[in-house]
């Protein structure tokens, strides 16, 4: 797909700054639009902050950007969702709609939205279906639920290009410290600081995983593809299964000084011990080409080396 320009929400965080750095890579302009200011500014890039509730900001940007699409990533995460409920659904669900309505209006499309498998809720298979009903038990999950019917709807009933990733849990070295799945980014630096480290879940806790350079290029990849080839509602994507033990074990491989104990807090043991092992993203295989390229040591490899 020959896209000129695209509009990143959230662009100023980690992921978004990442995946502005790999369109413009390959020549494609990016327009930044974040509550928050970047932390490593581009010259080139044009950066606007705002909120993502304020409409009237966000219609004057289409009305002067004009983005060929959009990458939706701006929201609260679980933590803060659950906190703050109603803020939550104004943020991630009302102005999510309303950006789609937006770019429906200005033909800025594809519009690509990043969901979760925390969609799905608790007690779910280990090894999880793309086809499992989906019944989560917080704020978060519930207002990722809702865009995605909606943007489906308008998907059906108008055929506007709305394309729906879910993502599983992501490792990245530059996770936030109050991030429920932050500890293996932590860990790491931790044991390449020669400090112990207490997980904040069990032993055997894990599941279904992505590594941030997976997830930046599975959102580039998803969204210059053919529109032809997008044929489900929504895509689950996976890499690989790990636990608390298996990365205690591979970091003490590398630094045998390493010391690490176990201390489960709640609710992030919880919530991560009821979520899938292992989520089946073939349609993603099949229907766009999908293959991760970080399996558990490639992840832990990268991690370490972004560290340095």
């Amino acid at each position: 797909m020959a896209l000129k320009s695209v509009l990143i929400t959230g662009g100023n965080g980690n992921l978004g700054h990442l995946l502005a750095d790999h369109f413009e890579n390959i020549g494609i302009r990016v327009i930044s639009f974040d509550i928050a200011q970047p932390q490593r500014p581009v010259a080139s890039r044009n950066i606007i902050t705002g909120d993502i509730r304020d409409i009237e900001k966000l219609r004057s940007l289409f009305d002067q950007e004009h983005p060929d699409a959009v990458v939706h990533l701006a929201g609260l995460l679980s933590g803060s969702s659950e906190a703050n409920p109603m803020d939550a659904w104004e943020i991630n669900a009302t102005a999510s709609v309303n950006l789609m309505q937006l770019a429906e209006q200005y033909n800025a499309a594809p519009f690509v939205f990043s969901s979760t498998v925390a969609s799905y809720g608790p007690d779910v298979p280990a090894d999880l279906p793309a086809e499992t009903p989906q019944w989560p038990q917080n704020v978060y999950g519930a207002t990722k639920i809702a865009t995605e019917r909606m943007g489906h709807w308008m998907k059906t009933k108008r055929g506007f290009d709305f394309r729906c990733l879910r993502f599983p849990m992501v490792i990245s070295p530059f996770a936030p410290s109050g991030a429920v799945t932050a500890y293996p980014g932590h860990a790491c630096f931790a044991a390449k600081s020669g400090k112990p480290f207490k997980f904040p879940v069990k032993a055997e806790t894990g599941m279904s995983t992505l590594y941030l350079m997976d997830v930046v290029r599975s959102l580039a990849e998803f969204t210059l593809c053919d529109k032809a080839c997008i044929k489900q509602p929504a895509y689950n994507l996976h890499a690989f299964h790990f636990t608390a033990a298996m990365l205690a074990k591979s970091l003490q491989n590398r630094f045998p000084d390493a010391t690490f104990s176990f201390n489960p807090q709640e609710p992030a043991n919880s919530m991560i011990a009821n979520w899938p092992d292992v989520v089946d993203d073939g349609h993603a295989h099949d229907d766009w080409g999908w293959k991760h390229q970080y399996g558990f040591d490639e992840t832990i490899d990268a991690l370490l080396e972004t560290l340095n």
